[in-house]
This record gives C-alpha cells, structure tokens and sequence, in this order.
C-alpha cells in the first residue's frame, strides 16, 4: 500500500497520543477515518481537530467502543464497513501499562490489561480482517511495544501482553503471506513515546519501597523516559506500512534495547537486575540512638 488517498483507515485509542497523530497525518493524505476510543470527549476533540487541519475532503466517524468488549469490535468493525463502503487499514493502537510485582499483582489487574493489550487486538484484527480481505489491498497494524522484544521487572502484565501482541502479529503476517489475499501485517514496537499512557497507568502500592520511592516520582521519572513525540512515531508507522514491513521500531531507545535483546538474548536480564538495584530506593539504616546520660545534681 504506497497510498492512502482515498483509502479508509480504523484506528482504536484514537483519543489521544499515536492514534490522534495517525488519524491526522492520514487526513491529511486523504484517507477517510474510523476512529474509536473509550475517551469520547478526546474523539470528538480528534474529530474537530482534523475537520479544522484537513485540506482535503475526507469522511470521519467516530464510535464510543471498549475495545475488550468482542461484540462491541465486532458491530464497530461492520458499522464501519456499511457507513464507508469499505475498510483497507486497521491500527490496533489503544493500550494501557500495569506496574506490579508478579507476587502481588491483583487478578482483576491482570484481567484488566489482558483485555486492553492483547484481546483488544484480537478483537480488532478478527473483526476487521474479513472486511480487509474484500477490499482487495488492507493491513493490519498492530500496536506491541520495545517491551513486547526486552522484558523488565515491575512489568510483568505489560511485558506479557506486548510479548502475546508480539507473536500473535508474526503468526498472522506468515498467513496472510501465504494466503495472498492481498492484506498484510505489520507489528509495531515504540518506545517511549509522549502519550497518556503514563497518567492512565495504574500502579500498585507494592512497588513503592522495591523499585520506585513514590507512585507520583515514578510516574514523574517514566515521563522523562518518553523521548519521541506522537508526530513521529505516527511517520515512522505510515513509512512502515508503505514498505510493509514486518516490525517498525520507533525511537532510539526502541533500537538500543533491541539491540541488547538480540546480543544478549539471556544475559540481558542480569544487566537489568544490576541497574534496578542501582535505581531503587535504598533502605535507610536506622539511626543509633544517643545515650542518655543523667545529670548531676546541684
């Protein structure tokens, strides 16, 4: 796909951050939009963003969805699909970050990012990809992460549902590869990228005292990690699906790590327990009391 012109695009956690700026950079090269996203006060404030941006004519709908709710994917994806006639691109973007240990990590936590991270692609990718199919010339772009290739402490949901992001994308490119249906599959890995998904994030309280000093210095501390803006990463993922590419990395950060994962496919971690100790919050030794001496009496 080497154009978007005329194309139709959907594209989940299309309130803020990467799905905003895909919507709007696709826009602007006359691709028609489907957006969706739980915030509907960003999707409409993403609506109105692109109606005042855009040049070019372009039909936009937006749709209230949770994209952990099977059936509300699946009458979004047919909506789409009658209200623009067809559907050639799906970005399974919308995503949320979990900071626990694996010990005390709620169920419902767990339950809870799984159905965002991992079944909200699913959903999407098997909800759109019959519609893909009949256009002729569709891809599916789904969102893993630097951290769906690098694990780390602390990140145990987060880095098991990029991982399943991860190879549920691979096994369904081979696919379409030797299906020759005339749809693709792209996985992409950003690393720190300026979205919401810090605010968004929710951490446990068992962390505080074992890697961080304070849920407000973490969320503080994981902000100054974020080194490319949406804008960006939003070009990098268009440049991707144009050269349908397999994996698209995004940032510096995601090519370093990368980098690390492949040269040390094991030892890695050892490097990352060694800089978490060196980060974490050091235990205070208690002060030794001052003896207490009685005075003399005049």
């Amino acid at each position: 796909m080497k154009s978007f012109n005329g194309r139709v695009a959907a594209i989940t956690g299309a309130a803020s951050g990467m799905g905003r700026a895909l919507a709007l950079a696709l826009a602007r090269e006359g691709c028609h939009l489907a957006l969706a996203d739980k915030n509907q006060a960003g999707l409409q404030e993403t609506v109105e963003l692109i109606q005042r941006g855009t040049l070019a004519p372009v039909r936009v709908t937006s749709r209230e969805v949770d994209v952990s709710d099977r059936q509300a994917m699946e009458d979004w994806a047919a909506n789409c699909a009658a209200e623009h006639g067809q559907v050639n691109l799906i970005f399974n973007n919308a995503g949320v970050a979990l900071s626990s240990t694996v010990e005390g990590v709620d169920y419902a936590d767990l339950e809870w990012i799984v159905g965002i991270n991992f079944w909200g692609v699913v959903y999407g990718t098997k909800a759109f990809l019959p519609y893909l199919k009949a256009s002729g010339d569709g891809h599916v772009v789904n969102t893993s992460s630097v951290f769906g290739l690098f694990a780390q402490p602390g990140m145990s949901g987060y880095n098991a549902t990029k991982f399943a992001v991860r190879g549920f994308t691979e096994s369904l490119r081979q696919e379409l590869d030797l299906q020759r249906s005339g749809v693709s599959a792209t996985c992409v890995h950003p690393g720190g990228i300026r979205t919401d998904i810090c605010r968004s994030s929710r951490i446990d309280a068992n962390m505080t005292g074992f890697l961080i000093h304070s849920e407000q210095q973490a969320r503080a501390d994981f902000e100054k990690l974020f080194i490319t803006d949406a804008d960006q990463a939003a070009k990098v993922i268009l440049q991707g699906v144009r050269k349908n590419k397999r994996r698209v990395l995004i940032g510096r950060d995601a090519y370093a790590l990368d980098l690390l994962a492949r040269f040390l496919p094991a030892a890695y971690q050892a490097l990352v327990v060694f800089a978490s100790r060196r980060m974490a919050p050091k235990k205070r030794k208690a002060p030794v009391p001052t003896p207490i001496t009685e005075q003399e009496s005049p």
